[in-house]
């Protein structure tokens, strides 16, 4: 069995959390601003966060699911090899995960357009992908 080096993990991490901290900012600030906008105008959605840090926590959850995802690459890459296929499934089947009940739930039952959720899902899961192919592209065995 080979050593997995936690340093390169975290390498790796901080390469594919840059990545999709960047997918996620193009979503929502680019795509979704005009539909925030326009929920929080009808007032089915708050005009300011809860939290007022969320932002910042947002990012770092994006590296915690990050750090989640290559250590799932690197667990399965005996079983499955390494490379880009693998990356792709471990991504797509943990970014469904992650992304598709809450979303599903929100598109069922919040007043806000369905097109916000639709967004939202892509966020996680293509940016599950997106962390994971940036990892796997990087990860070196110790």
């Amino acid at each position: 069995m080979t050593a997995v080096s936690l340093r390169r993990v975290l390498l790796c991490t901080l390469a594919g959390g840059v990545a999709w901290g960047i997918w996620s900012t193009i979503i929502n600030m680019a795509i979704l601003a005009p539909k925030y906008a326009i929920a929080q105008k009808s007032g089915v959605m708050l005009a300011q966060p809860r939290y007022p840090l969320f932002v910042g926590y947002w990012f770092v959850m994006l590296f915690i699911l990050t750090y989640i995802l290559t250590w799932a690459y690197v667990s399965v890459r005996p079983a499955f090899g390494p490379g880009p296929l693998t990356a792709l499934r471990v991504g797509f089947l943990m970014g469904f995960m992650c992304g598709f009940p809450l979303s599903l739930t929100l598109a069922t039952w919040a007043p806000f357009s369905r097109s916000i959720t639709v967004w939202w899902l892509m966020d996680l899961w293509v940016g599950s992908m997106i962390a994971t192919m940036v990892s796997a592209w990087l990860y070196k065995e110790a």
